[in-house]
């Protein structure tokens, strides 16, 4: 059995990235997830790895774009305002067809915010954040265990797939300490018969670009690149469900916000309220059919988000509106108290009684 060891989030992602194959980092500090980028300063030089502090988040996601070109596992990290620089840089990559781990590590906003813990970058994450029809493969750990495997994953998925991936935690996780195992990570191996490798006279040109002047082409680049976005959203989605086996209210919640709505869950159990949970882990692809699947028990949904109720829009999309959704929500930094949750699940309770 694997040693568990006592680490912070930040650091046990950047540990994580290291075990499953990441030997390129480029970032640039900001709080609150600057913790990544000092481990992966201290550890790539001893492991033959390249650490590069770049002089800005603009060309931090640029050098990770010539990296994925050549097939390498590559990753850089930042918070809320910084991967918004990012934003042009993760466009392309996804309109290049590369594969690569961006860390968003949330704080409040928008504007500079604060750096206190925020899940308000969910549609930022989820809905593009750059211009163009692109997605982005993207998972929300709710523990740092989960940040350690989810790492991994996203790591596998974007280069099975070849999309960019995010990974979304939030500053709670980040600078909280949790005892994990980290030393059973396996590294899938994935084709990479498109990449800049040298062609040493034995093959065609590859070649990596996401500009066509012909909307025709471009178009079908899309299509194309749609039909995989397909497969992922059939293949990929992620959640965990608790206390789901007889809810008639079911609460939504991703990262820190579960570990809360946990606590209230069990208060109202205590109550004889029959509520559950379902946890999105992948938020893109969200866990539709999950949702939509509960509705023939559920009579009401509460959301549990750090932000100003933004998931709560994929809630009511993927349950069809079939059902009304209450949110119990928090912004600017403030997380939701068990209390604040249980509110909202006891006025859930009394409203899907009326239904």
């Amino acid at each position: 059995m694997a040693d568990k060891v006592l680490m912070k989030g930040n650091e046990a992602i950047a540990e994580a990235a290291i075990k499953a194959g990441c030997r390129f980092y480029f970032g640039y500090p900001i709080t609150p997830q600057t913790e990544i980028a000092a481990y992966m300063a201290k550890r790539m030089p001893k492991i033959g790895g390249t650490f590069l502090q770049a002089e800005s988040e603009v060309a931090a996601v640029n050098m990770c774009i010539g990296v994925a070109s050549t097939g390498k596992r590559v990753m850089t990290s930042s918070s809320s305002p910084g991967v918004s620089l990012k934003a042009e840089g993760i466009s392309y990559m996804a309109g290049c067809d590369l594969p690569a781990l961006i860390v968003n590590v949330q704080r409040g906003g928008p504007g500079l915010g604060g750096i206190q813990p925020s899940q308000s970058d969910y549609f930022q994450a989820t809905k593009g954040g750059g211009h163009g029809d692109y997605h982005l493969f993207v998972v929300a750990p709710a523990s740092v265990q989960e940040m350690v495997s989810l790492t991994a994953h996203a790591f596998d998925v974007a280069e099975k797939y070849r999309v960019p991936a995010m990974l979304l935690a939030d500053g709670t996780l980040g600078q909280m300490m949790e005892p994990v195992v980290i030393d059973d990570i396996t590294v899938e191996e994935h084709d990479k018969s498109w990449a800049l490798t040298g062609t040493k006279g034995e093959r065609e040109h590859n070649v990596i670009n996401s500009l066509s002047m012909l909307p025709e082409e471009l178009e079908q680049w899309n299509i194309d690149r749609y039909q995989r976005y397909a497969q992922i959203e059939k293949n990929e989605p992620m959640w965990e469900e608790y206390e789901m086996e007889d809810a008639e209210i079911c609460v939504v919640a991703f990262g820190i916000a579960s570990r809360v709505s946990r606590n209230a869950i069990k208060a109202a159990r205590e109550k004889g309220i029959k509520v559950g949970m379902i946890r999105p882990i992948t938020l893109w692809p969200f866990p539709k059919e999950a949702l939509l699947a509960s509705t023939e028990k559920a009579k009401a949904y509460v959301t549990v988000e750090l932000n100003m109720g933004q998931m709560a829009e994929d809630v009511e999309l993927a349950t069809r509106c079939r059902r009304p959704v209450l949110s119990a929500n928090r912004a600017g930094g403030c997380i939701p108290s068990p209390e604040q949750v249980l509110a909202q699940i006891e006025a859930a309770n009394q409203l899907g009684g009326e239904q």
